[in-house]
């Protein structure tokens, strides 16, 4: 309004008979704008500045990502998924075969060393009960922890004389036929023992035979127990 009375009322000189021209953007750009108003800064680098909250995440077998906590920027720490799934179901009461068909059905490729761990229950003891397949998968990796034998499960299996299946000389494994159920039920049995999620024998038992035979050796240890046709011992 300031303007327009400058404009119109502003001067003692006789009304003009033409209209008064200004141009208004103009007059508003020039008298509006505080020229001594300071830029906001980088508003950018302001507003990008995350939220962040570390939260745990569990990536489960079907590749899902399940996270405690929401935030918009997120620290995972993923916790072993075989372990903590299979622990899981099994507190909600999943027997063991479910859990073996449901991580030997998974495509995650198996390491060396479980490989090796599952060869070896496929040879020894793929006619055996579940329960008798994880025994003898916990006691290689039991073995490989007591420091009475090679520290790798692979080296333990492989070690002359110990593991009938394998080459004493070459440390060599036979064919394994990798597209049966009994491999599948191998691969599922060794990623349960080496997540160490279902119970099975304790870590001290260290050895097994078949009951067919009698090695002199079985005398000098104790029984811990019996499954199917392999009777298993500690020290």
């Amino acid at each position: 309004m300031g303007i327009f009375v400058a404009a119109m009322g502003a001067s003692s000189a006789p009304a003009q008979t033409a209209p008064v021209r200004f141009d208004l953007k103009q007059t508003i750009n020039t008298t509006g704008v505080d020229t001594t108003a300071k830029a906001l800064g980088n508003a950018a680098a302001t507003l990008a500045r995350p939220a962040v909250a570390a939260t745990t995440a569990l990536a489960l077998g079907n590749g899902a990502i399940v996270q405690a906590q929401p935030a918009q920027s997120v620290t995972l720490k993923f916790a072993s998924s075989v372990a903590t799934e299979a622990a899981w179901l099994s507190s909600a009461g999943w027997p063991l075969y479910a859990l073996v068909d449901r991580f030997g059905a998974t495509s995650a490729q198996l390491d060396q060393e479980a490989n090796c761990v599952a060869v070896a229950v496929y040879h020894e003891a793929r006619g055996e009960s579940l329960e008798g397949q994880l025994a003898v998968a916990r006691v290689i990796m039991n073995r490989a922890a007591s420091g009475k034998y090679p520290p790798s499960w692979c080296a333990t299996v492989k070690q002359p004389w110990q593991f009938s299946f394998v080459n004493p000389r070459t440390g060599d494994f036979p064919y394994t036929n990798t597209n049966c159920d009994a491999w599948r039920k191998a691969v599922g049995v060794a990623r349960l023992a080496a997540a160490n999620a279902v119970p099975s024998v304790g870590a001290d038992v260290l050895w097994y035979h078949a009951t067919y035979v009698a090695p002199s050796w079985g005398r000098r240890l104790n029984m811990a127990q019996r499954i199917g046709t392999h009777i298993f011992y500690r020290a």
